[in-house]
């Protein structure tokens, strides 16, 4: 690795209060995401994904977003983000005190069907809509495609595919791209490749890689998308999370880990790693049992369930 080509400063995406939390079978508390959210931002994490606006029978963990975001308050700088899977979530959103609003699409048949009811060719037909309404709202608009890497249900996805969806939200407006490794297939080969097209369409879009940890090989596939260029990634506190509509699937990349990786090479996050990792402290408490991330055990006293 030519370690002098590596960019001197990248964004970390805390999406540990939604991604991480969604699949707890039992309800966490609003409160104690609330203080989740601000734990984060005080470790000086510039963007939160604090909630979901989905529907509650499928992800009952995201059911109180209305509240959550009004009891949130201001968080110093902080920006916080939403995720929203169809044009009635927009809705819900648009009527919510908050910075982001994130639209995501999949690019699996399956998964799509199971996780927002609309295959592919069904999603890429909305998603502009969809951009062009949070945009009208006044937010700020991220486009994420999940299973750009592969499917559990599927299989390998064609990165024709990929860009085909990527450039129809750029097209509508979108003023970032995610791409969501949602099952944990890639591997820093298929990061490159998915990358080198994808970027074509992008231009000066920022692309961000979320980064699931399933196999084992986030981080390695975060250093994968660094050689690419990219410099904005999600992770979760703890490498809390997974998806309910993924079997076996773990948690972003955690935090702690993306952020001492992304140090130790020289890269600024202005993000307190020990600050984060007595946030994932809190949790831990919290939910009674140990995530699942190594680093933030380092950091802070241990903590017995």
């Amino acid at each position: 690795m030519d370690f002098a080509s590596l960019p001197g400063k990248a964004t970390i995406m805390e999406v540990g209060p939604r991604d991480g939390l969604q699949m707890e079978e039992n309800f966490v508390p609003t409160e104690s995401k609330i203080e989740m959210i601000r734990l984060l931002a005080q470790a000086g994490i510039p963007v939160i994904q604090a909630t979901a606006f989905v529907h509650p029978a499928k992800v009952p963990q995201m059911a109180d977003a209305e509240d959550l975001l009004a009891g949130l308050g201001p968080l110093n700088g902080t920006l916080v983000s939403a995720l929203v899977l169809n044009p009635r979530g927009v809705e819900r959103a648009c009527g919510c005190r908050l910075d982001i609003i994130e639209v995501s699409i999949s690019a699996s048949d399956t998964h799509g069907l199971k996780n927002a009811g609309m295959d592919f060719r069904q999603a890429v037909s909305r998603v502009g809509a969809m951009i062009e309404t949070a945009g009208r709202c006044g937010f700020r608009t991220q486009a994420s495609l999940q299973c750009a890497f592969g499917c559990v249900h599927d299989g390998p996805i064609p990165i024709r595919r990929v860009v085909a969806a990527v450039q129809a939200m750029v097209d509508a407006g979108a003023r970032g791209i995610t791409l969501a490794d949602t099952t944990g297939m890639a591997d820093p080969g298929q990061i490159r490749k998915v990358l080198e097209m994808t970027l074509k369409v992008t231009g000066q879009v920022p692309v961000t890689l979320h980064l699931h940890d399933t196999r084992g090989l986030g981080l390695v596939n975060l250093v994968a998308g660094l050689e690419m260029g990219v410099t904005r990634f999600d992770t979760s506190c703890g490498g809390l999370g997974g998806c309910p509509f993924v079997p076996g699937a773990a948690g972003n990349i955690a935090t702690e880990e993306a952020v001492h990786l992304l140090s130790r090479l020289g890269i600024d996050t202005g993000v307190d790693v020990k600050k984060v990792a007595e946030c994932t402290r809190h949790m831990a408490a919290v939910l009674g049992y140990l995530p699942p991330g190594r680093l933030w055990r380092l950091l802070v006293p241990p903590f017995e369930p």
